[in-house]
């Protein structure tokens, strides 16, 4: 049997990435702590670098290479883009934060590289053993970097959590995988899909797989009820870890659902849209209802990322190109509207003290009226008021929804939106009409001020102009 080498040169993004990070994680050893910049500087310049060759090798068409295990398509693509960009970002924001707690070590950035490849590698995937293989490379650096700060009792029962949690979720996943590859005769997403065309629901073998297989998707998307985990993360992680973990991971989340569901078990649409409906509704329902209970900021974000995978979810179980699309539109949406969450508490957090409580968000707009406004677009954006992001990324969800005949679905949707915008606006009270407990002046470098800013307003631009993004992720998903 003669080997025959696999085309590399789709794979270049993800060798680039292996090949930095283990560079960095390297250098780092030999580094004094004054000298820890090299390695941020390391760090962002292999986001910077993943970025530039996933743009000069842009898929046109897609190409399945390393043994059928990898696929090169125009939304895997796209994907990553964006994943680079939250993951530099991520890093850009958390920088300052790192540094006065005295967390700005290798291990971080080295974590977060390592997490990320894992996410190029989800993305691409194309056999349910990459799939694993890219979820538990992410998932055992989300493990370690959530207990990053050894000192904190929280972080590190947090992390604990995770792990014994994650854990469980990867056995279920792990014995879904193996109950389809007994029943298909395969791993390859295509000799899958191929056998399930054949088959259909009536091998009870298979609908069994495809039950244990969502039960590990919905851990990872943090879907009701398999969420318990995300709000004890959220609230113990340092919060440089919570914007990392609230961000870029939920664009690779998004990936493997497309991926594993409509690619390899499109013909049992049926049976999984019934369960997404059921995860969907429930997300929704629970994310807004005890957000609005919540008084730690972190913490609502977590339920507020719980209701937002409800809505992500009714633009997949629509099971229709416009569906997929705006179920993608939305994620890049979420992602961008975390990332300006999350950066803005970074930035009020300082030495020994974490703005961890809505609380802490009072009088913002008279010691820094600009971030008061960043603030309050990314939580009207998240609400869903008109002419943001946000609003049209529900809009085109629920416009996929009633297409397929499911308006109950949309209105439920809209109902708890409007519910939800309850604690959004909650923190907007806070910023523009509270008085300040605090009198400290908010110290941000230019390079953080100015990326902050873009969040902002790339935000407002998308609400105005959604067109050229959701034309981009239509197209991506036609390729």
């Amino acid at each position: 049997m003669n080997f025959v080498a696999p085309d590399f040169m789709p794979v270049l993004p993800e060798l680039f990435v292996l090949t930095m990070t283990c560079a960095v994680l390297v250098i780092d050893a030999f580094l004094k702590q004054q000298q820890r910049h090299i390695t941020y500087g390391l760090a962002q310049l292999t986001l910077l670098g993943a970025a530039l060759l996933i743009l000069a090798t842009y898929a046109q068409a897609p190409v399945i290479t390393m043994f059928g295990h990898y696929i090169k398509d125009a939304m895997g693509d796209l994907l990553k883009l964006f994943i680079c960009l939250a993951a530099a970002a991520t890093f850009l924001y958390s920088r300052d934060y790192l540094r006065q707690r005295d967390l700005f070590k290798g291990e971080y950035f080295v974590l977060g590289l390592f997490g990320v490849l894992g996410m190029m590698v989800m993305v691409s995937a194309h056999s349910l053993l990459s799939v694993y293989l890219g979820l538990e490379l992410l998932s055992l650096s989300l493990y370690a970097l959530v207990a990053v700060d050894r000192d904190s009792p929280v972080a590190s029962e947090a992390a604990m959590k995770y792990f014994v949690l994650g854990s469980l979720a990867s056995g279920m996943l792990l014995y879904g995988i193996s109950m389809i590859y007994g029943a298909t005769g395969g791993v390859d997403l295509q000799v899958v899909a191929d056998a399930v065309a054949k088959q259909g629901s009536s091998d009870l073998v298979l609908v069994f797989g495809l039950v244990f297989l969502l039960v590990g998707l919905s851990f990872k998307l943090g879907a009701v009820p398999f969420h318990m985990w995300l709000p004890d993360v959220y609230q113990g992680a340092p919060t440089s870890v919570a914007l990392y973990i609230g961000s870029a991971p939920k664009l690779a989340a998004f990936a493997l659902v497309m991926r594993v569901l409509v690619d390899g078990l499109g013909n049992l649409q049926g049976d999984w849209q019934q369960m997404l409906i059921i995860l969907s509704v429930l997300s929704m329902a629970l994310g807004n209802l005890v957000a609005i209970a919540q008084s730690n900021i972190k913490r609502m974000l977590a339920y507020s990322t719980i209701s937002h995978v409800g809505f992500l979810l009714l633009g997949i179980l629509a099971g229709t190109p416009e569906g997929y699309s705006a179920a993608m539109f939305y994620a890049v949406v979420y992602v961008l509207m975390a990332v300006g969450a999350f950066g803005v508490i970074i930035l009020l957090s300082r030495t020994g003290f974490e703005a961890e409580n809505i609380a802490d968000f009072k009088g913002l707009n008279d010691r820094n009226p600009w971030l008061a406004f960043v603030m309050m677009v990314v939580m009207m954006s998240m609400a869903g008021v008109p002419f943001l992001a946000g609003f049209y990324a529900k809009w085109v969800v629920l416009q996929a929804i009633v297409n397929i005949g499911l308006v109950w679905l949309a209105i439920v949707g809209v109902l708890f939106s409007v519910i939800g915008a309850f604690y959004y606006l909650r923190v907007v009270k806070c910023i523009y009409f509270d008085k300040s407990e605090q009198s400290e002046a908010i110290e941000i470098s230019r390079d953080v001020e100015i990326a902050i800013s873009a969040n902002g307003l790339l935000l407002i631009f998308l609400g105005l102009y959604p067109a050229g993004l959701m034309a981009w992720c239509a197209a991506a998903l036609l390729s």
